[in-house]
């Protein structure tokens, strides 16, 4: 029975990664297009909050299986706003001090912040019912 349980992690987690290759690469390439046009901070921003969305429905029915609901939808960004400011302190850091071109940070930042967004979404996904939502967003 452990077995089971441990596989089918192990599964998850690879559909995690690969949600998130998905939305890292649509919203990196939203990314390298805005910051033609703004800051990197405000590009990041942008990119980020369509990511936000992207990832609500990637993990929901993809990686977790669970429901999409309005209110799944209205509070996954809660737990991404830590994920932000986390992630938007580490880029600050990565470009100011250590001379990391903007253009890589958001790469960089991605992948040191993966297990503490993989930790999250885990946390906030599964603890809402599954199914019979009368707020369905699907």
């Amino acid at each position: 029975m452990m077995r089971i349980g441990k596989t089918m992690d192990w599964q998850r987690w690879l559909r995690f990664l690969c949600g998130g290759v998905a939305n890292t690469l649509s919203t990196y390439l939203l990314y390298l297009a805005l910051i033609q046009m703004v800051p990197y901070q405000v590009a990041y921003f942008c990119a980020y909050l369509i990511g936000i969305v992207l990832a609500y429905w990637l993990n929901a029915r993809f990686v977790f299986k669970v429901a999409l609901s309005w209110k799944g939808l209205f509070a996954y960004p809660l737990v991404y706003l830590v994920q932000y400011l986390s992630a938007a302190l580490l880029l600050e850091s990565l470009v100011r001090f250590l001379r990391v071109p903007p253009a890589l940070g958001p790469l960089l930042v991605t992948i040191v912040l993966l297990p503490l967004t993989y930790v999250m979404n885990k946390v906030v996904l599964k603890v809402r019912p599954q199914g019979g939502d009368s707020g369905n967003a699907s």
